[in-house]
Order: structure tokens, then sequence, then C-alpha cells
């Protein structure tokens, strides 16, 4: 498997979300060679997991994960005041975007959460050198809720559900900025090598732009590698 280590000049920036504080930690320069991971994974095949993420999926190495462990644990409970005592994976996959703008069903074209745990992360790293978008936080308009705990799960759902068919249901297209249902209040860019760490409840999206046309090659589309971590309690 690969060896990772992170970059000498790596640089962290501690954040929180807009009004309801959730923390964002955004690295940039994060391992100290990412052209080895673009070029393991120009051998990969990559295939479709499941009805949410717009495009395909292969298996991340274990070497990333290791790198989490053994270099980020400490961190990562301190900043988003983790309870536990270790991190593990429930997904790491190098995913690329493939499907047309106009292809997208209801749920992929608002924000989504990935877990309504607030002890869960989620993390992209952006290995793509185009103009590909990054990532995007918003507010759910009607219920004001910018994150979806287990508490709020059911009013939120509810709300949706009735928008879903109303008169402000959006178009086609990937989600680019604010619309009559959501309000988008945070973005970070998608820059090589950038790591963003989230809580899995906070309401996010790719931000593509709203005709976003996708590249299916890997050595040149919108690429990155993605986790889902998990606490060990």
């Amino acid at each position: 498997d690969m060896i990772l280590d992170l970059h000498r000049r790596i640089h962290n920036q501690k954040l929180t979300i807009a009004r309801e504080g959730g923390p964002l930690l955004v690295i940039d320069n994060f391992v100290a060679d990412p052209e080895k991971m673009i070029r393991r994974v120009l051998h990969k095949q990559f295939a479709t997991q499941g009805p949410y993420y717009p495009g395909v999926r292969t298996e991340g190495p274990l070497g990333y994960q290791h790198l989490f462990q053994e270099k980020l644990k400490d961190f990562l409970f301190e900043h988003f005041q983790l309870r536990g005592r270790s991190i593990m994976f429930s997904m790491c996959h190098y995913s690329l975007v493939t499907t047309p703008a106009d292809k997208l069903g209801f749920l992929q074209r608002i924000p989504h959460i990935d877990s309504s745990d607030g002890n869960a992360l989620a993390s992209v790293h952006y290995l793509f050198k185009g103009n590909w978008g990054g990532t995007a936080f918003y507010r759910h308009r009607q219920t004001g809720f910018e994150y979806i705990d287990h508490a709020r799960r059911e009013q939120y759902f509810k709300a949706l559900e009735a928008e879903k068919d109303g008169p402000n249901a959006p178009p086609p297209g990937y989600i680019d900025g604010d619309t009559a249902l959501f309000e988008q209040i945070g973005k970070q860019d998608g820059v090589f090598n950038r790591v963003l760490i989230y809580r899995r409840n906070s309401l996010h999206s790719g931000d593509l732009g709203k005709n976003f046309v996708p590249d299916p090659n890997p050595a040149t589309g919108r690429v990155s590698l993605n986790t889902f971590i998990d606490v060990v309690p």
C-alpha cells in the first residue's frame, strides 16, 4: 500500500461556519506527494456506488487512513470536540464527478448531510488542478438549520418533502449559490492538495457551477479523495 506523509509546508485554518458555528478545518499543502496519489488513481476501476453521489468511486489507499490516525487524530478531537478514544473510517474513496447537470435527481440538486451524528466527520481532499470548484455550505431557509442532528431530523425532512414538489423546487442543475430554499453561508475553493474537514451533519454541497460539464478522465476531471471518519468510543 501507499505510504503517505504530511507536506513540510502544511498550513491549517480553524474556521467555523456562519451563525450556528459548525467547525471547519481547511488544510493546505496536505500530503507531501499528491502526484503519487494521482498516478495511483489512473489505474483504478471506478464504479457507481449508491444513488446519491453524482459520479463514480474507487477505494482509497489504506496509507491515507493511517496518516489521519497517526498525525491528525488529536487535532481532530480538539477542534471538533469529539467524544471517544480513536478514529476509524467508514469510507475512504477516490471520487470523480461524472453526472451531467441535467441528469441529477432531486436530492443531488440541493445541499445534503452525510449523517445526523454530530460526532462524525467527513473530509474532501481536492486532487485536481483544473477549475472544478470547491465545496459550499448552506442554511435551509424555512427551518433556519445549518446542520441537521437527530433532534432536527424529522422537522427538516418533513419540510423538505413539502418543498420537493412546490413552486420553489430546484430546476435541473447543480446548486450554485443562493436559491429559494437554501442560502449559501460559506464556501471554500477547490485548491489542489487542500483538504476540508467538517461535521457530517453540516448542510453542504459540491460547488460546481450550475452548468457543470463533467470530464470522466481522472487525470483531468474533478477527482477528490473523500472520507467518512467515525469515532471509536
